[in-house]
């Protein structure tokens, strides 16, 4: 007699990436046994090939289960991992750890995690931070400078990232034109893909700049095609055209950006009063008034000009008396317009490859199509240039004047909750021992991340002082970061190194303890705001486990409250009660724990969005922007402060054909790197699921280059570098240009289920496209 199934459905959201999908799951008698999306979730139009294999992710035969604990020395093939209790384990790491940090100081232990862009890290990311900052490091080693620098440098412009979680984000929505840079959502963020085309359905346009015609590229009315890390170059040649044309929001620029202040050409400095007269401001910058024809005050604290009705000059050259007799003294924007001169669109086609009259058209459609809408991503943060490349970027955003206008780049309003990450708790001088800081100043580092070739130089050199332990995270250090060879020799070197991970890793191999993580849907998780709408910020959702934890597998936050415990960190995680942290948490939202878990498909709360709130009158003035000068800064001062180009300046990548001439007959082709849309980096490929999808680590050609080479479509092939070789299946894409290949990384995973191999990362017959 047979038995009817149970079947039940729990709407959740899948956390394996930056989307953050809304979802339905179906178990089937407690199995988990499929994933879909929830139309009716602000991020639930769709679900990628990762997120419908969930099933087979908690399910993997290969999940790690229990907590293991390494009994032979790193130098040694076999770790001889021993299985060990939860209590053992927490309690030698917390033991370890507070060795290490008696002796050395607790900057001398690393805190590590995946980027949350590309893991379901986030459910548990404010409490790594917080456990982090409780602890006492400084050091946070997150692919910050690989996967988020570049909307993270855009706080020196507008004094906010542009495209980080609760920054400012593209309404997409509203906008006329979109701008996607380096940045392909249908395999990034499908949320924005399907936001994306319902706006080109209403008549939205859509340039897309990307060495691959991929994605929307396909569907865009402007497809621009650099040369890999000649973006900055681009964004001043478009800029070029949209000064010479007088495509640009004057009052924008004269009003909101600081393009009328003075520039003494002595100094490099603004002009402020305190170089006119004794009981002058430093404050308080000068501009030239054009009504007036005379110099005319801005005070940084209140955002205004002394007389509301100016009209400060954007260009001009005059000599100015100060204390120390005349100087000369030009507005900023005379110099961004002088600057912008030697990247005129011949001159930048040489540079980029992009044809002039492209160059001009994406110009003339950015200034006709407005408000702009833009993003950048990864395809122009993985380059020696990236902040430049990011600060010229938000110099031609500011010509649109779409900043903060409906339509434009704006941060949604964000449902009122209480911080967790508890920067508080890690003292000031703290902060200044980041590791990074010295050497880059206005780098990383200036947020608490640190990069990867920074960990691996204070573990083998004590530079700027020793590392000795590292908390990881989920991040696969040697797949996912340059310079493996130098990495596995880092972490072998480690005095005692925790790694947390789904999988083990190349890079959990080399740990003293290994434990066990749970997939996102096999535990609960707070979401306060989705990010990427307006609708999307005003969501709220508890989502729920979908089956129990694989083994002893255990969700990240619950780890990390455990070892905080353990640590004698317990007071500032609410003794190791989660449900009290995210009481505190919602607590100014007014959402109470019981009402999500009584609705886990999720609660709207309404909010207004500001558009201009820079704009806004505060305090006897206005809000302005959070810089120094209250103006989103087309020319910094704090640049030149440390030495550095004030203007976002072209800087050509430190090793090219034309940055390294002798290295263009050996190495004819310029390497860039794409994100295969079937895989999490460096997870999944043990899945078969997807790994059907994409058997073999790929690098894309085109065919002239590959017939040039007397290669065949699938031939495997060597991609070598001045750093080494790995190998790869030839695939032909006739959208390259011929003088580009396009490899993948984080290939080493096997796949028993239907026979495909794994890879050695760390030999020149392996597939670790970051071994070159």
């Amino acid at each position: 007699m047979s038995t009817a199934t149970t079947v039940e459905y729990t709407h959740c959201f899948c956390a394996l990436c930056i989307s953050r999908c809304g979802a339905i799951a179906r178990t089937e008698d407690g199995q988990f046994v499929a994933l879909e999306p929830d139309p009716a979730h602000p991020t639930g139009k769709a679900l990628c090939a990762k997120g419908r294999a969930a099933p087979e992710l908690v399910y993997h035969p290969e999940r790690l289960r229990y907590p293991l604990k390494r009994t032979n020395a790193k130098s040694d093939p076999d770790p001889g991992w021993e299985r060990i209790s939860w209590g053992e384990a927490l309690d030698l790491t917390a033991t370890k750890l507070r060795r290490i940090a008696a002796e050395r100081g607790p900057e001398s232990v690393v805190f590590g995690a995946v980027s949350s862009s590309t893991s379901a890290i986030s459910d548990a990311l404010p409490w790594i931070e917080r456990l982090r900052h409780a602890f006492g490091s400084p050091n946070m080693c997150m692919s910050m400078e690989l996967c988020g620098w570049g909307r993270f440098a855009a706080i020196y412009t507008y004094g906010i990232p542009i495209g980080l979680p609760g920054t400012a984000m593209p309404d997409l929505e509203h906008a006329g034109c979109m701008l996607f840079w380096g940045y392909n959502p249908s395999s990034a963020r499908i949320s924005h893909a399907t936001a994306a085309v319902a706006a080109l359905k209403r008549g939205a346009r859509l340039i897309v700049v990307d060495p691959r015609e991929v994605g929307l590229a396909n569907r865009a009315d402007l497809w621009l095609r650099p040369r890999p890390g000649s973006d900055g170059a681009l964004a001043l040649g478009i800029a070029h055209a949209m000064l010479a044309n007088d495509w640009f929001d004057q009052e924008f620029v004269r009003r909101w950006t600081n393009g009328p202040l003075l520039v003494r050409a002595d100094s490099g400095r603004l002009l402020r009063t305190s170089d006119l007269a004794v009981d002058g401001d430093p404050a308080t910058f000068v501009a030239w008034d054009e009504r007036r024809g005379a110099p005319i005050q801005y005070d940084s604290a209140t955002r205004r000009y002394a007389d509301a009705n100016a009209q400060p000059a954007l260009d001009g050259d005059d000599e100015i008396e100060t204390l120390n007799g005349p100087v000369r003294c030009r507005p900023v924007f005379a110099l961004v317009r002088e600057m912008l001169s030697r990247y005129d669109p011949k001159t930048v086609e040489a540079i980029t490859w992009v044809p002039a009259e492209r160059i001009e058209a994406a110009a003339r459609m950015l200034w006709d199509a407005r408000p702009v809408a833009y993003f950048a991503w990864a395809g122009v943060e993985q380059h020696t240039n990236t902040t430049q490349c990011s600060r010229a970027l938000s110099l031609l955003y500011a010509l649109t004047g779409s900043f903060g206008s409906r339509g434009g780049n704006l941060q949604f309003t964000a449902v009122p909750s209480a911080p967790v990450a508890g920067n508080e708790l890690l003292p000031p001088e703290q902060r200044t021992r980041t590791l990074g800081l010295r050497d880059r100043p206005l780098g990383p580092a200036t947020a608490g991340f640190v990069t990867s070739e920074e960990l691996y130089r204070a573990v083998l050199e004590d530079e700027p002082y020793p590392v000795r332990g590292l908390v990881g995270f989920g991040a696969n250090l040697l797949l996912s970061h340059s310079d493996t060879l130098r990495g596995r020799e880092a972490l072998r070197a480690l005095d005692f190194f925790v790694h947390i991970d789904l999988f083990m890793t190349p890079t959990a191999e080399l740990a003293d303890v290994v434990l066990p993580a749970s997939t996102p849907f096999e535990r609960e998780a707070l979401k306060i705001g989705f990010e990427s709408s307006a609708e999307a910020q005003s969501f709220v959702q508890l989502r729920r486990a979908i089956v129990p934890p694989i083994g002893e597998a255990r969700a990240d936050t619950e780890i990390v409250f455990d070892l905080a415990c353990r640590l004698g960190l317990g007071t500032h995680f609410w003794d190791g009660d989660i449900d009290a942290a995210y009481r505190h948490q919602l607590g100014p939202s007014g959402i109470s724990l019981e009402a999500l878990r009584a609705y886990p498909e999720g609660v709207r709360m309404p909010l207004e969005t500001r558009y201009r709130a820079f704009a806004d009158e505060v305090d006897g003035g206005v809000k302005g922007f959070a810089t120094p000068t209250g103006l989103a800064e087309i020319y910094s001062e704090r640049f030149l402060e440390y030495g550095y180009l004030p203007l976002p300046e072209f800087e050509e990548p430190l090793v090219s054909q034309r940055s390294r001439p002798e290295l263009a007959e050996r190495f004819p082709l310029v390497l860039t790197c794409t994100h295969n849309p079937h895989f999490c980096e460096s997870q999944h490929r043990g899945i078969a699921r997807l790994r059907k999808l994409s058997r073999d680590p790929e690098v894309e050609l085109h065919p002239d280059a590959a017939a040039d080479r007397g290669i065949d479509a699938g031939d495997w092939v060597t991609i070598e570098t001045p750093n080494g070789s790995v190998r790869a299946r030839a695939r032909f894409n006739g959208s390259l240009d011929p003088r580009v290949a396009v490899g993948q990384h984080g290939w080493w995973q096997g796949c028993a289920e239907i026979d495909a191999p794994s890879y050695d990362p760390f030999s020149a017959d392996g597939a670790n496209l970051n071994l070159i």
